[in-house]
C-alpha cells in the first residue's frame, strides 16, 4: 500500500538584513519514494507565483539534525537545540531558512514508521526510475 505523509512546517526566512520572515512550508514523504523527503512551498512565497518543491535525501535530513550535512543544492545543520537551518541553492539565488527542530524530528520519526531506515525497497525505486527514463523508448 502506498502511503503519503504530510506535515505543515513554519519556516523562518533569514533575509539579507538579518530579519526573519515567516514562510509557510510543508514536509512530505512518499512510501513510493522512500529515500527522499520533499519540502513544499506555496506559490505565494515563490518569485514566479508557482509553488516550489525541494526534494532531497531523507538521510540528509537525519544527518543535518545532528550536525552540518549536505553538499550541492541543500545544506542542513543544527542551530542550537531548538532550530535547524536549511540552506537551499538554485540558479536564482540562495534561501536560508530556520525550522523548529522538534517539528523536523517528529516528521522524520513518522517517516521511519512508514519505511524503516535500511528497509527501503530499492528494486522498486530503480524500476520506477528506469521506466520513467525510458518511457516511450
Amino acid at each position: 500500500m502506498d502511503i503519503a505523509l504530510e506535515q505543515p512546517a513554519r519556516a523562518r526566512l533569514i533575509t539579507g538584513e538579518e530579519r526573519e520572515v515567516s514562510v509557510p512550508a510543508g514536509l512530505r514523504y512518499l512510501s513510493t519514494d522512500p529515500l527522499a523527503v520533499h519540502l513544499d512551498f506555496p506559490g505565494e512565497v515563490s518569485l514566479d507565483g508557482n509553488g516550489a518543491t525541494w526534494t532531497f535525501a531523507r538521510g540528509l535530513l537525519e544527518a543535518g539534525l545532528r550536525g552540518p550535512a549536505g553538499d550541492g543544492d541543500v545544506h542542513i545543520w543544527p542551530c542550537g537545540d531548538a532550530r535547524t537551518v536549511v540552506e537551499l541553492h538554485s540558479p536564482h539565488g540562495m534561501a536560508l531558512l530556520q525550522f523548529d527542530t522538534p517539528a523536523l524530528q517528529r516528521f522524520l520519526v513518522r517517516t521511519y514508521a512508514v519505511v524503516a531506515p535500511g528497509e527501503e525497497d530499492l528494486d522498486a525505486v530503480v524500476e520506477r526510475g528506469l521506466s520513467a527514463l525510458f518511457d516511450g523508448v
